[in-house]
């Protein structure tokens, strides 16, 4: 093993060229330090079409953060988009919303660009998987009136409803 001088002298080294290494990286280009952020894949823009055209009556929808806002006081003069229209959105991939004055709902836009979004949502929303969310329905319970589980509707055991 080492003696306590050779140790003593161990440590020394290494602390001075820590401190040097340290100096020279801070001194050296302080811009690279501060760019560290997401990684490539999660700062790409992907193509991802919206399609509200099966509504009827028309309306307007947003996905706050990216589109013009749907909540103003005159929607005739708003810059909303209209849902007789197909919209290509750039998106990078994370969490967003899709919003309309009777239905909203989440939907993810994954690392390759692809959609995703609650099961729950099948009966009114298509696309899981690809880059075009087709928006179906103006309300979230579409069929016969009658919510679907994903708002805590249960059915008893002899079919009617908890609710």
């Amino acid at each position: 093993m080492y003696s306590s001088s050779q140790r003593e002298f161990i440590r020394r080294r290494v602390f001075l060229w820590s401190l040097a290494l340290t100096c020279a990286v801070l001194t050296g280009n302080p811009e690279r330090l501060l760019a560290a952020g997401p990684p490539p894949a999660y700062s790409k823009e992907h193509t991802i079409t919206i399609d509200p055209t099966p509504l009827v009556p028309q309306s307007w929808w947003q996905v706050p953060g990216v589109t013009p806002p749907l909540w103003v006081l005159d929607p005739e003069t708003s810059d909303a988009y209209r849902t007789t229209e197909t919209r290509e959105l750039k998106l990078k991939p994370g969490q967003y919303k899709f919003i309309s004055f009777t239905f909203d709902f989440p939907f993810t836009v994954g690392l390759d660009g692809r959609l995703e979004y609650s099961k729950s949502l099948d009966q009114c929303v298509e696309g899981r998987g690809t880059q075009t969310l087709v928006v179906r329905c103006k309300r979230t319970y579409p069929h016969g009136g009658q919510r679907d589980a994903y708002y805590g509707n249960s059915e008893v055991s002899d079919g009617t409803s908890t609710r």
